[in-house]
């Protein structure tokens, strides 16, 4: 049986974001997600595209990016993607990476990002091959968990 997916096709452009968002809270919501659940993970779309707007296409009006949304039995996964520039993702240097008791200016651009879409999903991974792909994974809490 084929897993249940919604994908959407739209500008790379700061104003779309909300469409994605929308999207992801409708879904989500009928998935049985928690408000909190939903909240956590609309922060991290939003971080996601945020950053193929800001770096994925050098401001150019052409880009677009891809994003689909797949239900699985326990979890959600949102994958992000977009034909611009690749950037080199180290997950060691994110994992072993610590702000604690640095100035905020020492964080990496885009660094930030990630940090926050690791804190509030439970699974990110980041693809560069072609463009890059950001996939962010949360699991269905079981309902007893919910109340």
């Amino acid at each position: 049986m084929m897993k249940p997916w919604v994908s959407l096709t739209i500008p790379a452009k700061a104003e779309y974001i909300d469409v994605v968002r929308l999207t992801l809270s409708g879904l989500a919501a009928k998935e049985g997600f928690s408000y909190e659940a939903i909240e956590d993970m609309k922060v991290a779309v939003t971080e996601a595209c945020s950053n193929v707007v800001l770096h994925a296409y050098n401001g150019n009006d052409f880009g677009i990016m891809e994003i689909v949304f797949e239900m699985e039995q326990d979890f959600l996964q949102i994958r992000v993607k977009d034909s611009g520039n690749s950037f080199l993702f180290e997950p060691t240097l994110i994992a072993n990476a610590s702000l604690h008791h640095k100035p905020l200016s020492d964080a990496n651009v885009g660094g930030l990002g990630l940090f926050l879409m690791q804190a509030l999903m439970d699974n990110v991974e980041v693809r560069s091959e072609m463009g890059t792909e950001v996939r962010l994974t949360k699991r269905l809490g079981r309902k007893e968990e919910m109340a």
